[in-house]
C-alpha cells in the first residue's frame, strides 16, 4: 500500500481511473534482532502472481493455511547490495476473530484483527542461521480506496502482558473527523473487553522530527525501547505501556499519510525497494 510506483500509476491514470494492484504485489520482510536486522521489499508484476483458494505465491515467496497453521515462506533479495533472505514463518492462532472494524464513515476502510493472539515459530536461513518461537499476531487492512484519500494520519500499537494481547488504533481522516478504540483479546484469542486507554505519553521525535506519542491509563506511563524502522512518513518502534495496571511491551506505528504525498518522499522511496519486473 506504500508502493511509489502503484502511486505514480494511479496519478497518471488519473482520478477514478482504475489501475490493476495485481501489477503491484509486494513481499516485505523486516526481521529485528541484535546483530540480525534485515529488511527487503520486492514488488512483483501479475505474471508472478498465483492465487487459490488456500493461499498464494508472489515471486519465490507463498503463504497459505497448511492444516491449523498460517505459513509463510520468504525467499528474497534487498533492494540494494542483493542480499538473499529466506525462512519459514508458522503461525497458529489461538482463535481466529471474525468481527472487521470499519475506520471510516463510508465503508470504504477495514480493519480486521484476524488471529490476535497465536503462537509463532520462526526460521531464517540466509544471511545468517536464526530460530525463535513466541507469541505471534496476524491482522489485515483493505479498502476501496487509497489510504492518502480516506486519512490524514494513523496510529496503531499492539501490546502484551499477562496471556492478554492489546490492540490501540486511532487516527484523523481526511474529511476532519477521528476514530479510535481499543481492544483485549485473551489467550484463547477472543476479544474480552474494550480498553479506554485513555491516557497519553510522548515517546520522542523521530530522526525525522514525526512526533511520537503512545496511549496508556490515565495517569500511567510508556517508554520507547527501540526504534525499528525510521523513516519520513511511518515509523515503527518497541515500546511498554502501562495498560489495564499492568506494564505491557508491543509494536507501536505511527504513519503520516500528508507526508507520503509529497514528491520529495515518493522520489526516495523506489531506492529501498526492488522492483522484478
Amino acid at each position: 500500500m506504500f508502493s511509489p510506483f502503484y502511486f505514480a500509476a494511479r496519478r497518471r491514470a488519473g482520478a477514478g481511473a482504475p489501475v490493476d494492484p495485481l501489477d503491484h504485489c509486494a513481499i516485505n520482510v523486516a526481521i529485528y534482532g541484535r546483530g540480525h536486522d534485515r529488511w527487503v521489499l520486492s514488488e512483483y508484476g501479475q505474471k508472478d502472481l498465483q492465487r487459490g483458494a488456500q493461499g498464494m505465491a508472489i515471486g519465490g515467496s507463498m503463504i497459505g493455511w497448511e492444516g491449523d497453521s498460517l505459513v509463510v515462506r520468504f525467499d528474497e533479495r534487498a533492494a540494494v547490495g542483493g542480499q538473499r533472505v529466506t525462512g519459514t514463518v508458522r503461525l497458529r492462532p489461538d482463535a481466529t476473530f471474525d468481527a472487521p472494524v470499519v475506520l471510516d464513515g463510508r465503508g470504504r476502510h477495514v480493519w480486521w484483527g484476524v488471529a490476535p493472539h497465536a503462537q509463532v515459530e520462526v526460521e531464517v536461513t540466509r544471511p545468517a542461521p536464526l530460530r525463535f518461537s513466541g507469541l505471534g499476531y496476524h491482522d489485515c487492512n483493505f479498502g476501496a480506496e487509497p489510504l492518502e484519500d480516506g486519512f490524514t494520519r494513523w496510529r496503531w500499537a499492539r501490546l502484551s502482558a499477562g496471556g492478554r494481547s492489546t490492540v490501540l488504533y486511532d487516527g484523523e481522516r481526511r474529511d476532519g473527523s477521528s476514530f479510535r478504540f481499543g481492544r483485549v483479546f485473551g489467550a484463547d484469542g477472543r476479544l474480552s473487553e474494550e480498553c479506554e486507554a485513555e491516557g497519553e505519553a510522548p515517546l520522542g521525535r523521530t530522526r525525522w522530527l514525526l512526533p511520537r506519542s503512545a496511549r496508556c491509563d490515565r495517569g500511567g506511563s510508556a517508554r520507547l525501547i527501540r526504534t525499528l524502522e525510521d523513516t519520513p512518513f511511518y515509523a515503527r518502534s518497541e515500546i511498554s505501556a502501562e495498560l489495564g495496571g499492568a506494564r505491557a511491551v508491543g509494536v507501536h506505528e505511527v504513519l503520516s499519510l500528508d507526508r507520503f504525498v509529497k514528491p520529495a518522499v515518493q522520489g526516495i522511496l523506489p531506492y529501498r525497494i526492488r522492483r522484478v519486473r
